[in-house]
């Protein structure tokens, strides 16, 4: 069920809005005035937020507008257009003009992705994601597969200077090395056996805009010496061509390597690191975030039910103990695809705590006695046991490279 804060001075106006919202499957809270609704907020987050215009002011001043948080606009005839608002609700308020609001907010589902954040450390990385969003600087975000690196690449750019300009996502361990480089600088006609016209690469479709470098601990020696000097110049040159393209592209890049290990190894270059590691942001594991795990499966949740229109679930005590006490290791994806499970499955009404595929493995007491790198093998080994072995399935599951499966399972020499 979504949470909805409704901050309005005006009695009239907050009861009627309280009203048209009421019975359409949302948690309402109503307070007066920002300084209310700030104390709300240091106890709960919500879904979306309606305010007037001085709850707004309240909240900018108090840097509490949350990233993945929409803000709708409570406005009077008067009211100057804002900044940073994507959804404006005139009074009077209609039955009609809520309807579709709320048509645009959660019916269709098009919305930004939505980042779950219970955990005090999860909200303070939103804040600082705001303010990273709004500069230039090339950022580098670390976590284990699943955390929600890419979530969070998409904010930077949806709420920075460039969210008009293209998103374009290239998957550094996916890419065949024979291609890697036209992928991304692009080529010209007759370059290469194969290449019939000019192919324009990722960074020129970036241009402008922001180029997430997916898993970059994954591309070879060779690409990182030429990936410098684009990063470096901000221009390049296409495979087969002489003539200097210039480019104005911010990269974020991602991983779940250990870059330091990587660098120490002599696998990725440490004055390339540098250059993309100007703002790091950390994501902890969702072991570690153990006030989200209930919020974000039940997220999921109606999510799931909507898209196989199946009346919406809900957990039993002893489900929700056990999605609780169990420690994650696939973290946000392997969440997804458990309770997708339970849903599809359709045992009952209620999630019950047998419709939970988990690895009864995964408890806290085995955190406690088992390192991360030995609780990695564990899953993968588990999740290619499931597949008789085979790596392509297991990588998709896993959400992970074949080649970066193959890379781990080398190093667990299996």
């Amino acid at each position: 069920m979504k949470k909805v804060l409704i901050i309005e001075k005006q009695p009239s106006s907050r009861e009627l809005l309280f009203s048209l919202l009421k019975g359409k499957e949302l948690q309402l809270f109503t307070v007066e005035d920002g300084m209310s609704a700030l104390e709300l907020l240091q106890q709960r987050s919500f879904d979306f937020i309606f305010s007037d215009l001085q709850g707004i002011k309240t909240l900018d001043r108090s840097n509490r507008r949350f990233l993945g948080t929409p803000i709708v606009h409570l406005s009077d005839d008067q009211d100057p257009l804002l900044k940073g608002i994507d959804h404006v609700l005139r009074k009077p308020f209609s039955e009609k003009g809520v309807r579709e609001l709320l048509f645009q907010l959660i019916g269709m589902g098009k919305t930004k992705q939505e980042v779950i954040a219970e955990n005090p450390q999860m909200k303070r990385i939103l804040r600082e994601v705001e303010k990273i969003a709004k500069s230039h600087s090339n950022v580098f975000i670390f976590g284990e597969s699943g955390t929600g690196k890419e979530v969070i690449a998409s904010l930077i750019h949806d709420h920075s200077r460039r969210k008009r300009q293209p998103f374009i996502r290239v998957n550094c361990a996916a890419l065949p090395d024979a291609l890697v480089e036209s992928e991304f600088f692009g080529h010209e006609k007759g370059a290469f056996t194969g290449a019939y016209q000019r192919r324009i690469g990722r960074f020129e479709r970036a241009d402008k805009g922001t180029l997430l470098l997916d898993e970059v601990s994954e591309i070879s020696l060779s690409l990182q010496a030429k990936l410098l000097r684009v990063v470096q110049e901000q221009e390049l040159e296409r495979v087969g061509g002489a003539e200097a393209i210039h480019v104005d592209v911010r990269l974020v890049s991602t991983s779940n390597r250990e870059m330091q290990e990587a660098i120490q190894e002599k696998t990725f270059r440490a004055d390339l690191y540098y250059r993309l590691n100007v703002v790091p942001i950390y994501l902890p594991p969702l072991r570690e975030r153990k006030e989200d795990i209930l919020p974000l499966a039940h997220h999921f949740l109606v999510e799931v039910c909507h898209r196989n229109q199946i009346p919406i679930k809900t957990f039993s005590k002893k489900a929700a103990k056990k999605l609780l006490n169990y420690t994650w290791p696939g973290n946000i994806r392997e969440l997804r695809n458990v309770i997708e499970y339970g849903v599809v499955m359709d045992y009952s009404n209620s999630i019950e705590a047998e419709h939970l595929l988990l690895d009864p493995k995964g408890s806290d007491k085995e955190l406690s006695t088992i390192t991360i790198k030995e609780l990695e093998k564990k899953h993968i080994l588990r999740i290619l046991d499931q597949f008789d072995g085979n790596r392509t399935q297991s990588a998709k599951a896993l959400g992970i490279s074949i080649r970066t499966l193959r890379n781990k399972l080398n190093k667990y020499n299996t």
